[in-house]
């Protein structure tokens, strides 16, 4: 089914086409349409096309250690899916199925090639908006890599969450301890000073009832201050592991390029060696 190339200036990779470059690659791709639980392509198959979502719902999924679907994205109007395995020629390496009906372009590289080849231009207006996506999910990855797990936890504390840090922090310090044990000292002292006259005579039942009453407010005060820090410490995992994640996956990234860079080096000397003269 053939393409308007007015469906083309929605999508973001093409949004700095002009009306020429949009007409010839309007006449290359095709307009695909799936059915409600129909699977476009799956982890493993060839990698052939790449689509770009007009109407429906898309789900992106990959499986992981556990054998579990996984979430990657759910496109939507205009985004692009399966374009880096297509370009790579690339075995997929996550399923994509439609939801609902949907309708997509289906785009290969000869359609690329043949934009290129007619329009040479048009490939800098594609490096132009994928530096832009890169630039994009570049500046995200930092945000979230350099989230504090204090400050977050901080901006989602309450006034007496904030108390119970504050009590908890000042008794576990020699400045508690030390004040306390000479408001001690001097209380005992100054009623065994003034004997008969003193408010709380030995065995000072009185300072006893003040310091009982002190360690049972005391106690779930720090309690509440100790599981914020559980808290924090939940947290701190979890972001070292989301950052440990994208180092994987980038190292995986960079290291795959590097084999398809050697490969293609191969290729290279193979083709000079082949070309060359004999002497």
């Amino acid at each position: 089914m053939p393409c308007n190339p007015e469906e083309l200036k929605h999508v973001p990779l093409f949004e700095l086409f002009d009306e020429e470059e949009l007409a010839v690659l309007a006449s290359q791709v095709e307009l695909k349409q799936f059915s409600a639980r129909q699977r476009i392509f799956k982890i493993g198959e060839p990698s052939r096309c790449a689509y770009v979502l007009l109407s429906g719902h898309i789900r992106v999924t990959t499986v992981d250690e556990d054998q579990q679907d996984v979430i990657l994205d759910e496109p939507a109007h205009g985004d692009v899916f399966g374009f880096a395995s297509m370009m790579d020629q690339t075995a997929h390496q996550s399923s994509a199925m439609a939801m609902e009906e949907s309708v997509c372009l289906e785009i290969d590289r000869h359609d690329i090639a043949t934009l290129l080849q007619r329009k040479p231009l048009a490939g800098l207006d594609m490096l132009t908006m994928l530096g832009r996506q890169f630039h994009a999910t570049q500046r995200l990855i930092q945000l979230r890599a350099h989230r504090n797990a204090n400050e977050i936890i901080e901006e989602e504390s309450t006034f007496g969450e904030r108390v119970a840090d504050m009590v908890a922090g000042f008794g576990g310090s020699w400045k508690f301890i030390i004040s306390f044990t000479t408001v001690l000292i001097v209380y005992t002292a100054l009623n065994i000073f003034l004997s008969h006259r003193a408010w709380d005579p030995y065995p000072f039942i009185l300072l006893n009832l003040f310091l009982s009453m002190l360690a049972a407010l005391q106690a779930p005060v720090i309690m509440m201050s100790q599981n914020r820090q559980d808290a924090k410490d939940r947290l701190r995992s979890e972001l070292d592991f989301e950052v440990n994640r994208r180092a994987e996956s980038e190292i995986q990234a960079l290291s795959r390029k590097l084999s398809l860079l050697a490969d293609q080096v191969s290729d290279i000397e193979d083709g000079l060696r082949t070309t060359a003269p004999k002497g």
